[in-house]
This record gives structure tokens, C-alpha cells and sequence, in this order.
């Protein structure tokens, strides 16, 4: 229930012409106030005057629009373009306007704490994603030093620094500005400094060089995703040459370790990269997705002084040596969530598989189990190792061939898990054609009978009402979880791999011609 205060707040930032005119006599501590009633409001000027004039030295937007007594909701989920862009122009007229150095308090201005979601619940409908922000703050530090110098605002501007966190985005497209902004930072008063980095669509000497300028010492998570070809050998000199002594999270893309191409001196490198992961001791969240480490995911992992409690190894082509070490390793113990898709873990390895789930049992939150060959006739063996997981929030088993029948069972046991909020299903078998063959191709995914599976999904569905279960959110996103960053980027990516196409095929018209 929203406070008096709240409510007050709300009346002032709806009459913008009386509050922007009056913003002056306003307490210093009632701006957080007004400023999450004037975003959940989108008043844009609103929000652009009050980060202009702000009169303390924080301004944090997680915690500004997350609940509060005075306001439960929390409104950090809204990456509203409105508001996201006015708070930036705010920031650009804090440092140009006229006002004392010395009555400017701000010191940081923190835009971590915004998340990305599928549906904008603010009026706009408009989101401004992480790689659009990333953009439109390099793009307005650049934009502040031009108008400084036009200005001639410099000497008066001296004693203005503000440390701006961010979660940085950076692709092909955006790359030369953010090299700009960031080789420019010593110069700005808006001081940037990266929290997180995500690199897609880079080479990699462009990677390498971005990332020493975004401050490594100081990164707490670090993701190349997707379409950069970072193989082993570039890791090495990356880690060789850049240290990370903050960093709590890692994610590498795909094939970056290919065991099935290793000659002994990889075996080499794989162990002196072991021993490089082992110094960053805040270590705790790795993503490995397919990276064939067939045999040699003890040798990766083993030297990691600190366990770990994220860990991604889908479609990494372990084998019942690399499921043993997991399972007897330190790293069991804590792990909080585990991706393990494209593995037949029932087939290949169910002891040491569940024996995995048990040591993690008391720690486990998050399991992901796509595209493992679960089959009906796994289902009881599967709801053993899943019963001690009485931490379990999270599951998902999209693309396993299991039956009406299988799934029944599974969300009749779903009821008993305490905190279990989040659940995506596969689409049951009963509803494709029987000659369909798993895992299916993507071609196929949507080939089943629409009004059947609507109807077996209401009944998965009536179950959890039955139980007084509505809290459990169970769906079947037929190709995978929303993934915000790739959303946003996802037109780029495209014309990418059109174009890596097109010279694909340009390179064997010419080899043809060649050999005629």
C-alpha cells in the first residue's frame, strides 16, 4: 500500500509546471521520493529536473525504484525509454548548468540496478535495453566535452566528478563510440566505470583492447557471448595479459575449448588457463556453453580455489569422468544453479548424476535440464534426484521427449517443492506426429497440434490451482527463455551472419571456378 507521503508526492510531480517552478524549495530528502513518483508517473521533465538540481551524492536507481516503505512495488523493471533518457539528460544539465561546484553534491550516479524484461509496464511501452543505454551514456559523454569546450565552461568545471556505474553493452556497432567515451574518461566529469561488460560481434583484438580500457581491476562480471570467435588460444593472452581480481562471474562463448581438435601443447594451454581462473578468487558463476570439454573438465575446474555457484556446461560433451569429478568436486556443494542441457544425463551417467543433485541439494535453486533425453521411463528415477532439492525455485526441461503421462507425473510432485516459482515444459510428445525423432530441429518445433496441447496444458495447469500452487509459473517457450540482450541486438547478429553467408558462398563460387 502506497504511504501518505507517497500519494503526496505523486499529486506534486503530476502538476509539472508547479513543481519544476518550485524544485528549489523542495527538501533534500524527499527527492528520492519524488523521483520514483515521477517515474512510475514517466514524467520525463519531471525526472530530468530532479537529476539536474540533485542535491545529494548518490543517486542509485535500483535502490531509488525498488520497494520502499513509503512504496512497495518495485519499479526497477522498467527500462523505460522515457524516463531512462531523461534521467541522462538530467545528468548532462547537472554538469553544464550555471549553479556553485561547490553546491553540487553528486558523486555517483549508479544504473546497474535497471533489469530488462519482456513486457514494459510503463506507459510508453518502451524499453531503453542495456545496449541502448550503454550507447546513449557514451554517446552524452562525448556530447557534455563538446559542449564544454564550446562553452568554454572548463576551469569552472574542475571540481566536477561524477563516477557513473554501469553494465556496458558493446557490439560492432556501437564499439568506436564506446572506445571514445571510455579513452576520453579522464577528461570528463563523467567518469565511467564499468561494473559489468558483455561483448558481442567484436574480433577479437577489438575485445582485447576494449577491455582494457573498461577498467578490468574493477569488472565483477564478465560475458563474451555469441558471435565472437574467441578460441582457447586467444583466452590465454587475454588472461596473460589482463587481470581481473574482482571478478565474480564468466562467460565464455561457444567453442572457445574444442577438445576434439586438441594437440598436446592445448592440453598445455587448458592447464595454464586452469591456473589463471584460480586467481580470481571472487570467482563464483562460470558459462561454459558448447565447449566440448570431453575428459578434461576436472582439469579446467580443479584448480578454482573458491566454489562455485553458477555453473553452464550445456552442450559440453561430458563424459562419465567429467559427471564424477563434478559430482565429487568442492564446487557440488554450493552450487545455487546448474545448466547441464544436451547431456543424456539418465542414459550415460545417472549415479553420478544424482549423486551430483544430492550434494547440491541444500544449496540448488536453479536446474536446467534441456534437450536430455528424459523420457517417460526416467521419470520416477528423475522425481528421486529431484525430491532432496527442497531449495529449488527454478526448472527447466524443454525439448525431452516425454508424454502427457510423464509430465502429469512431474507437476503432481512439482505441488511439494516449497519455493518452486518457475517451470518451462516441453511441449508433450502426445502432440507432435509419431514419426517426429528428438531432438527436434528447429524447423519443427512448431508442428504440433495447437488445440491438443492447449488443452493438455490446462490440465498440467489445474493441477498446480488444485494444490493452491497458482504462485508456480509454468510455460513452454517454444525456443527458449527471453533473452533481453539478444533482442536488442538481435537485428545486428542477423545482417552478421547474412553477410558471413554471402561470403561463405562467394569464397566456393570462386573455388568452383578455380577448379574449372
Amino acid at each position: 500500500m502506497r504511504s501518505l507521503r507517497f500519494m503526496s508526492a505523486e499529486a506534486l510531480v503530476s502538476d509539472t509546471q508547479r513543481i519544476r517552478r518550485n524544485l528549489n524549495s523542495v527538501a533534500h530528502n524527499l527527492f528520492p521520493l519524488l523521483f520514483k513518483a515521477g517515474y512510475l508517473q514517466e514524467q520525463g521533465d519531471v525526472i530530468h529536473d530532479l537529476v539536474e538540481n540533485w542535491p545529494l551524492p548518490e543517486l542509485n536507481l535500483g535502490e531509488l525504484l525498488g520497494r520502499t516503505s513509503d512504496h512497495p512495488e518495485d519499479l526497477s523493471n522498467r527500462a523505460c525509454w522515457v524516463c531512462l533518457t531523461s534521467c541522462l539528460a538530467g545528468l548532462r544539465d547537472y554538469v553544464l548548468n550555471r549553479s556553485s561546484p561547490y553546491t553540487k553534491r553528486l558523486r555517483t550516479m549508479d544504473l546497474t540496478g535497471i533489469k530488462d524484461v519482456e513486457v514494459q509496464l510503463c506507459p510508453c511501452k518502451k524499453a531503453l535495453g542495456r545496449w541502448a543505454r550503454t550507447e546513449l551514456l557514451c554517446q552524452t559523454c562525448f556530447d557534455l566535452l563538446v559542449d564544454i569546450q564550446r562553452l568554454q565552461l572548463g576551469p569552472s568545471l574542475a571540481e566536477i566528478a561524477v563516477d557513473v556505474l554501469v553494465d556496458l553493452f558493446v557490439t560492432e556497432r556501437s564499439y568506436e563510440l564506446a572506445v571514445q567515451a571510455l579513452f576520453l574518461r579522464p577528461h570528463s566529469p563523467l567518469k565511467i566505470h564499468c561494473v559489468a561488460f558483455r561483448a558481442d560481434n567484436l574480433v577479437p583484438r577489438k575485445l582485447f583492447y576494449i577491455t582494457k580500457l573498461a577498467e578490468p581491476a574493477l569488472l565483477r562480471r564478465f560475458e563474451v557471448v555469441h558471435n565472437v570467435r574467441l578460441e582457447m588460444e586467444h583466452l590465454q593472452v587475454l588472461l596473460d595479459n589482463v587481470h581481473f581480481p574482482q571478478l565474480m562471474a564468466l562467460v565464455l562463448p561457444a567453442r572457445t575449448f574444442d577438445v576434439r581438435r586438441f594437440t598436446p601443447e592445448d592440453e598445455a594451454t587448458l592447464a595454464s588457463i586452469g591456473e589463471k581462473l584460480s586467481q580470481m578468487t571472487r570467482l563464483t558463476e562460470l558459462g561454459l556453453p558448447f565447449s566440448p570439454l570431453t575428459g578434461r573438465l576436472r582439469r579446467l575446474l580443479s584448480p578454482l580455489k573458491t566454489p562455485l555457484k553458477v555453473l553452464d556446461v550445456s552442450n559440453c560433451s561430458l563424459n562419465h569422468a567429467d559427471m564424477a569429478y563434478l559430482a565429487n568436486s568442492l564446487h557440488s556443494n554450493h552450487l545455487e544453479a546448474l545448466d547441464i542441457s544436451g547431456h543424456d544425463v539418465t542414459d550415460l551417467y545417472p549415479s553420478t548424476f544424482f549423486k551430483l543433485l544430492n550434494h547440491s541439494s541444500h544449496t540448488l535453486k536453479s536446474l536446467t535440464l534441456e534437450e536430455c533425453n528424459i523420457q517417460d521411463i526416467h521419470v520416477n528415477m528423475l522425481i528421486l534426484g529431484l525430491v532432496p532439492c527442497r531449495k529449488l525455485e527454478e526448472l527447466k526441461f524443454l525439448g525431452n521427449p516425454l508424454s502427457f503421462r510423464g509430465l502429469k507425473c512431474l507437476f503432481n510432485i512439482f505441488i511439494d517443492f516449497p519455493r518452486l516459482k518457475y517451470v518451462e515444459f516441453p511441449v508433450p510428445k502426445d502432440c507432435y506426429p509419431n514419426d517426429i525423432s528428438y531432438p527436434i530441429n528447429e524447423a519443427d518445433l512448431s508442428k504440433f497440434d495447437c488445440q491438443k496441447y492447449q488443452r493438455l496444458a490446462e490440465e498440467l495447469h489445474t493441477i498446480l490451482l488444485e494444490a493452491k500452487r497458482e504462485d508456480i509459473e509454468a510455460s513452454t517457450p517454444l525456443y527458449g527463455s527471453y533473452d533481453a540482450a539478444v533482442q536488442e541486438t538481435g537485428s545486428e547478429l542477423g545482417s552478421v551472419l547474412l553477410k558471413s553467408f554471402r561470403d561463405a558462398l562467394e569464397s566456393f563460387s570462386m573455388a568452383l571456378r578455380e577448379i574449372n
